[in-house]
C-alpha cells in the first residue's frame, strides 16, 4: 500500500504547495478521488467567508466508516486497527484488527438502532479511553447520527449544557473510568447532569470499573446486555448510511470568549479528506508503523489523530487509557518499548512534566523504534523541544510542531517529518491548501504575511494570524447558532478566517504562534474561556466580582490567575480559595480550576466600568514595572494594592 499524495521531498512540497494555491479546487478534487464515494461530487468548492458559507464536494455521497473500516477489512483484514493499553500495567493490552473492528462497530450500530437512534440524531458520549469509545464514535458515524464526545473530566453542569445545546436523545457512558490512581464516577456524573436534560431518552452504560451505579428502568441499559441481544439475533451486517458530503459528522464543544461553549460542527467528506491528508503527510506515515497519539478522544486531537486520520489511512493507532506519570514517570517510554511505537504525538505539557523527573527513567527503555515525534496543543518552548529531541528522539527523530485548532479539523501549519525543515518553537510552513495571512489590528496585510505571494521580508514580522481561503477541514458552523460562528471567526477581518492567535513570520517564511489575542487561555493545550471561568467563580456565594487572566506556567504553558472581590469573612484565604476551586470544578471541571486566587478589594477599571485585564495580566506575569498609564483608571490606588498582594 502506498499513498499517491504523500509528499516525499522538499522540492515536491514547494511544487505541490504552489499548485494547491494556484488551483485549490483541482488540487483537492484529485486527492478526493482516492476515497470511496457512493456518488461522485458535482463540484469541489462553493464558498463565501462573509456569510460564512462553505461547501466542499457538494453532491457527493459517502460514509466515512466505509473509508475507515470496510475497505481495510477487505484488503488487510488482519492488520491491527487499534492497539489499546490499559491504565493498569497488569491488565492485558488489546489488539483489534480491521476485520474485528468492523464487526464490533456493526454490533454497536444495532445497539444504537435498537435504542431508537437514527440518522441526524445527536448522541453524547462521556466515556473513558477504552476501545469501546472509538467503536461507539464509528457506530454513530455509520448510522448517520451526529456524535458529541465530552471529555471525561468535565462536570455535570458542563455536560448538561452540551446535551441541552445539541438536544441529544441518547447518552453513551460507563460506570466509571480510570485515570492514574483516580477512579472517575462517570455514570454518577451523567445522572447528575440528566436532571436538567429532558431530551435524553436512553443511556447505554459500559462496564469498566465495577462501580455500583443507579440504573433507571426504561432509560438505562448495560452495553454488554445490548451486545448479547444483538449476537443472539444473528448480528447481521449493517449497511452504512449514505451521507451527503456536507452532512454533519460531529459536534465538538470548545470554550469561547463568552461563558457559553461553542458547538463546532464538522462535516463528513471534507473533514475525512483533510485529516487523512494531514496525517499521512505531516507524520510521513508508512504502512506498518505504530502511531501513538497520547490525546484523549474527548478533544479534537483524539478525533482527528487517534480515530479518523489513522483509520482512514489503514494505519495502526494506539490508544492509552492512563496518564504519563502513573504508576511512574516512565509509562510513555514503557509503551513505546512494549509496542515498538514509531510515531509519538503528545503535548508540550506532558513533555515539560516528564522533563521534571529527569532522564534516569528513560535510560532503561528501548526507544529505538521511534521515527517521528510530534507536539500538539500549544507552541512548544525551546527547552522542551531540545529535551524531547535529545532524550526521546536521540537526536535522530524529526519533531513536527503542529499548529491547528478544534475549528480547523486538522493541522494547518507544521513541518513535514524529515521532509521540510524544522525550527525549534516554530510551527514552520503551511500545509498545501492552507493560505496564512498576517494582518495588523486594522486588517491591513503585513509584508511577508501572504503565503501565496511568498513576498518574504528581510526580517521577522508579527501580526494577527488569519487564513484567506477555506480548506476541507474548516468548521461549517456553530451548532444552532450560525451567527455566533460568523461573529467569532469571520467578522473581525472581512473575507478572512481569524484564528484568534498572534503570530511571527521569519524571513524564511516560518510561522511561530505567539498565543491567543482574545480572552481564551491555553491551559495544558486545552482552550478555556476566561468568561467561562469567571462565570463559574461568580457562582460562589461570597464572590462579588472576578477577573481571570493567564500567566506563564512551567508545566501547563499557561496557568489561570483569578483576582476576586470577596464579600464575607476573610479569616482564611486558603480555605476560601479551596471553596472557590471546588465551585469551578463543579460547574466546569477540575481542568478549569485557577492555579492562583488573589483576594482584592477592587479591580482596575476605566470610568466606564471596563476591567483593564491588560494590567492584571502584567501583574500576574510579574511584570509590575511596565503597567503603562494608570492615571485614567477609576481608582488607580487599587493597582498598588493588587501589586503588593500578588501571589
Amino acid at each position: 500500500m502506498s499513498y499517491p499524495y504523500q509528499i516525499k521531498s522538499l522540492e515536491q512540497y514547494h511544487e505541490v504547495y504552489k499548485q494547491s494555491i494556484e488551483n485549490p479546487e483541482k488540487f483537492w478534487g484529485e486527492i478526493a478521488s482516492h476515497f470511496l464515494w457512493r456518488k461522485p461530487f458535482d463540484n469541489v468548492l462553493d464558498w463565501n467567508f462573509s456569510a460564512p458559507h462553505i461547501e466542499w464536494f457538494k453532491g457527493g455521497q459517502l460514509n466515512i466508516t466505509e473509508n475507515c473500516l470496510d475497505r481495510w477489512a477487505e484488503t488487510q483484514p488482519d492488520t491491527p486497527a487499534i492497539i489499546w493499553e490499559s491504565n493498569d500495567i497488569n491488565e492485558p493490552h488489546r489488539s483489534i484488527s480491521y476485520k474485528e473492528l468492523l464487526v464490533k462497530v456493526n454490533q454497536f450500530c444495532h445497539v444504537l438502532k435498537n435504542n431508537g437512534a437514527k440518522k441526524g440524531d445527536r448522541i453524547c458520549l462521556y466515556m473513558p479511553m477504552v476501545p469501546e469509545l472509538a467503536i461507539a464514535v464509528l457506530a454513530c458515524a455509520r448510522i448517520g447520527a451526529i456524535h458529541s464526545v465530552v471529555f471525561g473530566g468535565f462536570s455535570a453542569q458542563s455536560i448538561a449544557d452540551r446535551i441541552n445545546d445539541a438536544q441529544c436523545t441518547l447518552v453513551i457512558t460507563a460506570d466509571g473510568g480510570y485515570r492514574g490512581a483516580k477512579e472517575i464516577p462517570l455514570k454518577s456524573v451523567i445522572d447528575d447532569a440528566l436532571v436538567q436534560c429532558t431530551s435524553v431518552q436512553k443511556v447505554i452504560v459500559l462496564t469498566r470499573t465495577q462501580t455500583p451505579v443507579s440504573m433507571i428502568k426504561g432509560r438505562d441499559c448495560w452495553w454488554e446486555d445490548e451486545i448479547n441481544n444483538v449476537e443472539n439475533a444473528g448480528n447481521p451486517f449493517v449497511e452504512a448510511e449514505v451521507m451527503e458530503a456536507e452532512d454533519p459528522l460531529f459536534i465538538l464543544y470548545t470554550s469561547g470568549s463568552t461563558g457559553k461553549p461553542k458547538g463546532v460542527v464538522h462535516t463528513c467528506a471534507g473533514y475525512m479528506i483533510y485529516t487523512n491528508y494531514t496525517f499521512i503527510n505531516v507524520f510521513q506515515y508508512q504502512p506498518g508503523d505504530i502511531h501513538f497519539c497520547t490525546a484523549d478522544i474527548g478533544w479534537i486531537t483524539g478525533h482527528s489523530y487517534i480515530i479518523y486520520g489513522p483509520l482512514s489511512a489503514g494505519a495502526t493507532t494506539l490508544m492509552f487509557e492512563g496518564i504519563p506519570t502513573w504508576p511512574d514517570a516512565g509509562r510513555f517510554w514503557d509503551i513505546i518499548d512494549k509496542f515498538k511505537v514509531n510515531i509519538l504525538y503528545t503535548a508540550p505539557t506532558a513533555i515539560r512534566s516528564l522533563m521534571s523527573f529527569g532522564t534516569d527513567v528513560i535510560k532503561r527503555k528501548d526507544l529505538r523504534s521511534l521515527k517521528v515525534l510530534g507536539s500538539v496543543g500549544e507552541p512548544i518552548n525551546e527547552e522542551a523541544w531540545h529535551w524531547f529531541h535529545e532524550h526521546i528522539g536521540k537526536g535522530k527523530c524529526p519533531i513536527v510542531d503542529t499548529w491547528w485548532q478544534t475549528e480547523t479539523g486538522g493541522i494547518l501549519i507544521s513541518n513535514l517529518a524529515g521532509i521540510t525543515p524544522q525550527k525549534p518553537s516554530y510551527a514552520t510552513l503551511p500545509l498545501p491548501g492552507v493560505q496564512p495571512l498576517l494582518v495588523d489590528e486594522n486588517g491591513v496585510p503585513i509584508l511577508g504575511g501572504d503565503a501565496s505571494l511568498q513576498d518574504l521580508p528581510s526580517e521577522t514580522v508579527s501580526g494577527n494570524l488569519c487564513i484567506r481561503h477555506p480548506w476541507p477541514g474548516i468548521l461549517r458552523t456553530t451548532y444552532g447558532d450560525h451567527e455566533r460562528c460568523r461573529l467569532t471567526y469571520f467578522s473581525t477581518y472581512p473575507n478572512l478566517y481569524f484564528t484568534g492567535d498572534g503570530c511571527l513570520r521569519d524571513k524564511e517564511g516560518n510561522y511561530r504562534i505567539t498565543g491567543r489575542v482574545d480572552d481564551v487561555l491555553n491551559v495544558s493545550g486545552h482552550r478555556i474561556g476566561t468568561a467561562e471561568v469567571e462565570n463559574a467563580i461568580n457562582m460562589h456565594t461570597g464572590v462579588v466580582e472576578s477577573a481571570v487572566v493567564g500567566y506563564p506556567h512551567d508545566i501547563k504553558g499557561q496557568g489561570i490567575y483569578a483576582f476576586i472581590i470577596f464579600n464575607g469573612v476573610l479569616d482564611d484565604d486558603k480555605l476560601i480559595a479551596q471553596d472557590i476551586n471546588q465551585t469551578v470544578s463543579r460547574v466546569i471541571g477540575a481542568i478549569a480550576k485557577p492555579d492562583k486566587i488573589q483576594i482584592v478589594s477592587g479591580l482596575p477599571k476605566t470610568r466606564s466600568g471596563k476591567i483593564m485585564r491588560r494590567i492584571l495580566r502584567k501583574i500576574a506575569e510579574g511584570d509590575t514595572d511596565n503597567l503603562g498609564d494608570i492615571s485614567t483608571l477609576l481608582d488607580p490606588a487599587v493597582v498598588e494594592e493588587i501589586k503588593t498582594g500578588r501571589i
